[in-house]
């Protein structure tokens, strides 16, 4: 089986840019729309995430992925966001997991951390974060779908263009090897 530090961070580098494109066709005051009760806006989710990343990758491999410092449910709480406070919470969560999965070699993954006080191989706890961070980030991407005042430009395949994309699949990154 291969399994390389680079897959993952290949994983997680698509799931920013698809997020990043979603957020950047969003007005600045949908940031802040919830659309169900006791729903989260995009601007929630982002600080959940930069939370989570901030939280889970600060000294991964020597401490719990849970620090004591971070206050969830505050992540959580009902307020307006600005989007240069939505970019840089975004960036920030961003910066601390890309330093670290940087520093991690294919010989880390066998490798044991905690999160939560539970014993977790490298290898499971990044399945475990990029499993997160794809559930919030389809989150956003349906929210900033629904928030989007101008007609929304597609970021994945449109719909009824699959077999044109099937000729040239330009958003298909060839594996690292």
């Amino acid at each position: 089986m291969r399994e390389k530090i680079q897959d993952f961070l290949d994983e997680y580098l698509r799931y920013k840019i698809t997020v990043e494109k979603a957020m950047d066709q969003v007005p600045d005051d949908a940031l802040n729309r919830i659309v169900a009760p006791d729903g989260n806006s995009i601007g929630m989710i982002v600080r959940h995430l930069s939370g989570n990343l901030t939280s889970r990758f600060t000294d991964f491999l020597s401490t719990d992925g849970e620090k004591p410092w971070r206050d969830r449910d505050s992540e959580f709480e009902t307020r307006e966001y600005r989007r240069k406070e939505v970019d840089d919470l975004w960036k920030k969560g961003w910066s601390v997991l890309e330093k670290e999965l940087a520093s991690l070699t294919d010989g880390d993954l066998g490798k044991t951390v905690h999160i939560r006080g539970r014993p977790l191989t490298v290898h499971q706890a990044l399945a475990r974060s990029l499993s997160h961070l794809s559930y919030h980030a389809g989150e956003i991407v349906l929210l900033a779908r629904m928030c989007s005042k101008a007609q929304w430009q597609w970021i994945s395949i449109p719909k009824g263009m699959s077999k044109q994309y099937n000729q040239n699949p330009a958003h298909e990154k060839k594996p690292s090897s």
